[in-house]
């Protein structure tokens, strides 16, 4: 996990982990669920997670997690307020979890964590812009492709209906052009 963060001290990494908890989450189990305030930032070091969120009794997939990766619902992390998503394991999952409140009091401590935390909200940001531009610009078979590129590990991992949810299209739409590739 601090590979990405080779700036961080030993102290601050060694603080940090101090707080960390592991959590070794079957498929399909929650680790976030709609209604409540998300009280944990998590890192997924051994396999996979998605967002998503319920809308006329279907889900709709945000987002893909994929091992080295962090996730939260970040709204709710920040706000404080109950979540609209849910985190779900994606398969048998080995995760890390920090709370809010302890990110809070190592920040005090280790002024180059708030710093690391704020690059994990950049990263968030621009994976939420670019999601966005992906969704509202690029065609059907565009945002597969895009998908298959640079995310190929969702395509092995997330099932077929997760995945056109995902890129806002049909299951026959995604099997058409699934076909011509």
């Amino acid at each position: 996990m601090f590979d990405q963060f080779p700036e961080l001290s030993d102290e601050a990494k060694t603080a940090f982990s101090s707080h960390l908890e592991l959590l070794e989450v079957e498929r399909g189990d929650l680790v976030e669920q709609e209604g409540k305030v998300c009280t944990y930032l998590y890192y997924v070091k051994e396999g996979s997670a998605r967002s998503y969120y319920n809308k006329d009794n279907k889900d709709v997939t945000v987002s893909f997690t994929l091992e080295g990766e962090f996730v939260t619902s970040m709204s709710s992390f920040i706000t404080r307020k109950p979540s609209y998503e849910n985190i779900e394991a994606m398969e048998k999952s080995l995760i890390a979890r920090i709370s809010h409140d302890a990110l809070l009091i190592l920040f005090e401590k280790h002024y180059e964590l708030e710093r690391t935390y704020r690059l994990i909200l950049e990263q968030y940001y621009i994976m939420l812009e670019e999601q966005l531009i992906f969704a509202k610009f690029k065609s059907a078979k565009e945002r597969y492709l895009d998908l298959m590129q640079f995310r190929p590990k969702v395509i092995h991992k997330a099932s077929v209906g997760q995945i056109a949810s995902y890129l806002d299209m049909s299951i026959e739409t995604l099997s058409r052009i699934r076909g011509k590739i």
